[in-house]
Parts: C-alpha cells; structure tokens; sequence
C-alpha cells in the first residue's frame, strides 16, 4: 500500500477529478495545480485531509501544501492519476489561461510595485505629517498654520519635503529599477535610465502644466526639437521606458558576442532606451494626461455633472496609480480663478478617504497577520492624511477588491459631493482634514459625503473579504478545520551578544547552529507567505551574506530537490525534521547558479556543505535569497526556543534550543 494511497485519491475526487487538471507540478512544499474549473475544487473537504497543510490560488495556480514529502506525495498522485507531471515553468505557463487580461495586468503591476512598498509607506507617512503641520491653518482664525507661527516646525515642513521628493517625484527611479529586476537585466541600467526622466536639468513634470509653452526649454538638433521635459511621479512612462530598456538588453544579449558583450550591451541598450523615453513615451504619457484632464474639466462643467461625479470617483484611485492625476492640480486651480473655488478637488480627498477605508477594513480581516499589520496600518494612516499610493499598491492592489471596494464608496460620495454643489476653497489636504479646505456653509453635507467614503468601502471589503479569499491567504494561518501545521513553541529573540558560540560537545544533540552567513530575521519577515505564516512550521529566516548552506546539526538528509537543488530536509536522531529552502521562487531557476552536495539518505554532521549558490545570480533572476529554517515537525523535541535578531557565523551560532 502506497503511503498515501487515502489521501491521493480523495485529494483527486476533491479537487474535481482527472478532466478538471490541465497541468500538475510541485515545488519543495506544495503541489502546483492548473484547473480546468476551481469552483469544482472543494477547498474545506481538501484541507481536511491529513496530508494537507492548507492551500490558496496564486497567479492561476491552485497551490495545496504538503510539506517536505511533497514528492513522494506527488509522485503518488500522478501515478495514480494517470497523468503526466509537467515543470513548473510549464505550469505558470498553463495557468495564465486562468487569467484575464485585468488579472495578469493586476499581477505584473502587483510584482513592480512590491519592492517599492516600504518606501510609499514611508513617504505616505512623512507627507502626511507634513500636511498637517504647514498646509491646515488651525492658528489665527483660520489663516495660518503650525508652520507659519512657528520657525520650528516651518524648519521641519522644509526638511520633511527632502523625503516625500526623494519618493515620490522620484519615484519613476525606483520603477524602472524594479522592472529590470522583475525581467533580470541589469538593474543599473534600469537606474540610469530612471534618473534620465527626472534630471534636475529638464523642466519639473509638477510645473509644465503652470508653463507656457514658450518657456518649455529643448534640445535642438536643427532638424527636430525635443522638449526637455521632466517625468517627476509618472508611472506610465516610467514603466514604458523601463520595459524598452528591458528588451532592448534582451534583445543585444541574444545576438552579441560574450567577448564585447560588457562593451556593447549596455551602450545599445541605454542610449536609444533614453531617446525613446523622452522622444515617445514621455509625450504619450502626457498626452493621455491632457486627455483625462479635459474629460474631468468638460464633465464638471456640462448638464450631466453628476454622472460625471460617479465616472471620476469611481476612476480616480485607478489613475492615481498612473501618476496621471497630477493633472487635476492645474484644472482645480483653473476652476478656483473661474469660480472662486473647485467642486473637484473635494471628490479627490473622498476618494482618499474611501481607500483607506477599504485598507481599514482589511487590517482588521489581516489582525492575526503580523507581516501584513505591517504594511495596512501605517498605509491606511497615509491614506486617511490624504497620501493614497501606499495603500493602493501595497494593499488594494495587491487584493483587487479592497480598490473596487474604494471605487464604489468614492463613487457614492463624490455624487453627493457634486449634486449638492459641495466646493473647497482650493486645493487642500487630501483626506480626513480636507474638510477644513472646504467652504463653511458646506460643512455638514461633505460630512456625510465623508461618512459614506468611510462606511461603504470598510462594509464592502468586510463582507467580500470574509467570502472571497481562503483563510491561508486571508488570515495568515489555517483554516479552523484545516489539519495542523506541526506546533512549535514560541519563540524568543536574543541580541548578538547572548548568543553562544561553538557550544559544547554535550550540547549538540540540544541545539540547532546556523545553516548560512548572515542576519536572523523571524520567520514573519520571510517574502512568502507559506513561510511567514507558519503553515509549514515555526521557523527562522536568514538575510545571507554568505554563499554556502551547512548542516545545523547532526541528522540524515530526508529529502532534497535534485533537479532545482535549491532545498533540502533533515531529520536529527530525534525525530525532529527541518527544512532549509534557499531564496523564494528559485525553484524557477532549474539549478541554475546552485551546487548540491548530498542526496537523499546521506548522514551529515554538524557544519557539513549540503548547498552553495551563487546571490548574483539569484538577484538577476528576480528572486530574493532569503532563506527560510524551518521545524516542519517535532518529533521527540520539546520546549525548542527559536532566537532571531543577530549575525549568524555558519555551523557557530545557536540559532534553536530544544530539550
């Protein structure tokens, strides 16, 4: 009888049976399956059986956990089938036929802006700051702010600006780099190119609409002009620019000789990439600029207002993540030379409101999630003070309906906002204080506009989250009536110095040493939520700064990935079984740039090689080198303390107690 003879077969009646699978892969932990159909799929009954740790859908795939004897599992699973296992790469590759345009469009936006994330969250946050001590005048009935009457704090606002410039005007650096990184091309490249579009010699992309054409300076080469033209928070053309530059070195790798490559790649590649950015991206993304910012201005102005109002609070959020919606800066100041004020500007900060509403909401469905309280607390603060792009490209984004869910409340507000004529005296902080921009007499009802941008999205992405998303992807943890993860006590985090060092003989057979060079972070800072949810198991991770992976402790190699070679497991004497995955996602890289030194029933001993790999070439494909330490079961082990929060030496430095 096979050793999962049960489970193999209710897994595939549970999952919608042979016809419903177009592709089966696994990776060092979970089976990777395309379906045909996932509503045939019975999830609760899935994560029910003893051999599953929990499962979740991710880019088409529908993923179930199963832990270190995952190829076992699946070697089973396919026989029993009768189907034919394909690679991974194979995989990803049928599982976008389960995609949509928009969910694919989703998908690549959500994986450019994830590195950028911490540094929206922070900008966000400094901005906000800023706008409540120079830009609300709480002092002197009303005209002058925490700034204007105190040189202290008028200091802080001018120094505050330093950050919020460096992240968001130059926000298109960051974009292009992390397209070159998501492609594995050269990410100085993508850098150069980033700080090309925002020059300090080219004319701020904030002032061009405030210029006159006249003074719009350019490059002349006697037969062309080339406006000079800077794109300080553009995203669309950033983007552009950074997928030229992509294929671009793509395209000269492929037909250039390794000898001159060094030479010739990134000279082919840089120079036109910059000429097309400032030549043809760059107008195009100010094109589709103007366009939006006459749509808004004409449907402001027509009978049919607030139908208008609906179309712009619903779509302003989405254009806010073009870096389009600069433009309403200059038909706002427009409106208010016209009419003494803007009814647009109040829509903008019920949109802000409405998002960060949706981000509220998911902080509470994500409490028990520590890594994701990371992100949606400080990203809704952001929102709330009238800065948005945390919370939509950390959070909403990354989700899709919080953003819909934002949409509709903004769209419900900002209909109120313009069919009872609700004007701001100019443009403002966005947010919970706008309303301190708007006029006296208009107070109460942009109250309620305000209360419904705060209610309707935090109602919505309650209910929607609650049924929508699986309780592994949701709550960072399992399901109620999942089968449980093997339970490991809690850890405890111990500075450097109280870290011992090359411990006794005696002590061996209780202590576990570090696999890798490098800091120990917990495992809740793991970029994979499989890891840092504890799904598999308690855990460390490690940042390495070195390149090969050592035994922690005396054990025998349970399992290992011969083909990708970028994992391995353990099992100590006592039963207790670990698992060491190098980096995430570099199961793609098929062994590239890894060296595996043991196989399946070897004997190893403290401070043994078991794995090298080479950073370089791990970075260039895309894929963090975080390494993930993880207790997938306990066997005879009690009490194991976990400790974090150091610098690690390789086979020296206790990283685990356990009795």
């Amino acid at each position: 009888m096979a050793k999962y003879e049960n489970d193999v077969k209710e897994l595939l009646r549970l999952i919608g049976g042979k016809e419903n699978i177009s592709a089966v892969s696994h990776c060092m932990t979970r089976m990777r399956f395309v379906l045909v159909d996932e509503k045939k799929s019975d999830t609760k009954a899935i994560e029910k059986l003893p051999s599953v740790k929990g499962t979740f859908t991710q880019a088409g795939q529908y993923q179930v956990i199963i832990g270190n004897d995952v190829s076992t599992f699946y070697n089973e699973f396919t026989a029993y089938a009768g189907i034919e296992g394909v690679s991974k790469d194979a995989a990803k590759q049928a599982a976008k036929g389960n995609q949509n345009l928009i969910q694919r469009i989703m998908s690549n936006l959500g994986e450019i802006f994830a590195p950028l994330i911490p540094a929206l969250i922070c900008g966000g946050l400094i901005l906000g700051f800023r706008n409540v001590i120079g830009e609300i005048n709480f002092f002197n009935n009303g005209t002058e702010s925490l700034a204007d009457i105190s040189q202290f704090w008028a200091g802080t606002y001018d120094f505050l600006w330093l950050i919020g410039e460096a992240v968001f005007h130059l926000l298109p650096v960051g974009i292009v780099w992390s397209i070159t990184k998501k492609m594995g091309t050269t990410q100085i490249l993508g850098i150069v190119l980033g700080l090309t579009l925002v020059s300090s010699q080219l004319l701020n992309g904030f002032s061009v609409a405030s210029t006159p054409a006249s003074e719009i300076p350019a490059w002349d080469f006697g037969f062309a002009k080339v406006e000079m033209i800077g794109y300080q928070g553009q995203v669309i053309a950033a983007m552009m620019a950074g997928f030229v530059l992509v294929y671009l070195e793509k395209f000269f790798r492929k037909i250039c000789p390794q000898v001159i490559s060094m030479i010739v790649v990134p000279f082919c590649s840089l120079l036109p990439a910059v000429i097309i950015a400032h030549t043809i991206v760059g107008p195009i993304g100010w094109t589709l600029g103007n366009a939006i910012g006459d749509a808004v201005y004409a449907g402001l102005t027509s009978d049919y207002g607030v139908l208008f109002a609906l179309v712009f609070g619903a779509l302003y959020a989405p254009i806010v993540m073009t870096g389009l919606h600069h433009m309403t800066n200059a038909i706002d100041s427009q409106l208010v030379s016209l009419y003494g004020g803007t009814n647009l500007w109040p829509m903008i900060a019920l949109s802000n409101i409405a998002q960060g509403s949706a981000v509220l909401a998911m902080s509470i469905l994500q409490k028990k999630n520590e890594r994701a309280k990371q992100i949606n607390i400080p990203a809704c603060i952001s929102c709330y003070l009238g800065v948005t792009e945390p919370a939509l490209f950390g959070v909403n984004l990354k989700f899709g309906f919080p953003l819909v869910c934002g949409m509709i409340g903004s769209a419900i507000a900002a209909m109120v906002s313009v069919g009872t004529g609700v004007t701001a005296v100019s443009i403002g902080v966005g947010g919970l204080p706008g309303i301190l921009s708007i006029f006296p007499e208009y107070w109460g009802v942009f109250l309620l506009c305000m209360v419904i941008a705060l209610v309707v999205p935090f109602v919505l992405t309650m209910i929607v989250g609650k049924k929508k998303l699986a309780a592994v992807e949701l709550y960072g943890e399992e399901a109620e009536d999942a089968a449980e993860a093997p339970a490991v006590e809690e850890k405890t985090e111990a500075p450097a110095e109280e870290q011992s060092e090359a411990p006794a003989k005696a002590e061996t057979d209780r202590t576990l040493r570090a696999v890798l060079d490098g800091k120990v972070i917990p495992i809740e800072e793991m970029p994979d939520d499989v890891f840092s949810q504890k799904i598999m198991g308690d855990g460390i991770g490690f940042e390495p700064t070195g390149n090969t992976v050592y035994a922690p402790a005396d054990a025998t190699v349970g399992v290992v990935m011969a083909d990708s070679k970028h994992a391995c497991g353990l099992v100590l004497d006592n039963g207790l079984e670990l698992l060491i995955h190098v980096g995430v996602d570099t199961v793609d890289m098929k062994g590239d740039g890894f060296e595996l030194y043991v196989k399946q029933g070897d004997r190893v001993k403290t401070g043994d090689k078991l794995i090298s790999f080479d950073p370089e070439k791990i970075a260039a494909a895309g894929h963090p080198k975080t390494t993930a330490f993880i207790i997938t079961g306990e066997g005879d082990a009690k009490n194991i303390q976990l400790k974090s929060g150091m610098d690690a030496k390789a086979g020296e430095t206790v990283v685990a107690t356990f009795e």
